[in-house]
């Protein structure tokens, strides 16, 4: 039988090994679309149809145009994995039956500046960058949080 000294010792040890142990924390990606954009009800299911090109007009009947960074971008990387809960080459089988059907997968970008600069410059352009990106050239209609961690790959002055 466990003696309540031995019970209130095992406690305090399993405490401290939990503060011990980093916190999980969130990190958010931003999915960013032109300033004047009336886009203003953006569900996590609605984005989701939107990157697998299920959903293809906006509210205002102008063409998604949804962009992607590469496959094995770290930012592209946490983004699927938020919205899918699949890594980008997981969704491979998909594109492949979706080209069959005429319907291509996103358009990817090189960087995120060049995400800025085509979403900026394209109608019915949507894109994701991380918070220390963002600038007036783009609006905000979605934040995912995601685990994954990916403020790392901000500007150190961006923290």
């Amino acid at each position: 039988m466990m003696t309540l000294r031995l019970l209130k010792r095992l406690i305090v040890i399993a405490l401290s090994l939990a503060l011990a142990l980093p916190v999980a924390c969130a990190d958010e990606i931003l999915v960013i679309t032109q300033p004047k954009t009336t886009l203003k009800d953006m569900s996590i299911k609605r984005l989701e149809n939107v990157f697998l090109r299920k959903t293809l007009l906006n509210d205002s009947g102008t063409r998604w145009i949804p962009l992607n960074l590469s496959p094995e971008h770290p930012l592209r990387q946490a983004f699927s994995l938020s919205l899918f809960k699949k890594r980008p080459e997981a969704l491979e089988v998909y594109w492949n039956e979706q080209y069959f059907q005429g319907i291509t997968p996103p358009y990817v970008v090189a960087s995120e500046e060049a995400m800025l600069r085509f979403v900026t410059s394209t109608p019915g352009a949507i894109g994701y960058i991380l918070p220390c990106h963002l600038d007036a050239r783009v609006q905000v209609v979605f934040k995912l949080t995601t685990t994954t961690p990916i403020q790392q790959h901000c500007p150190p002055s961006a923290h």
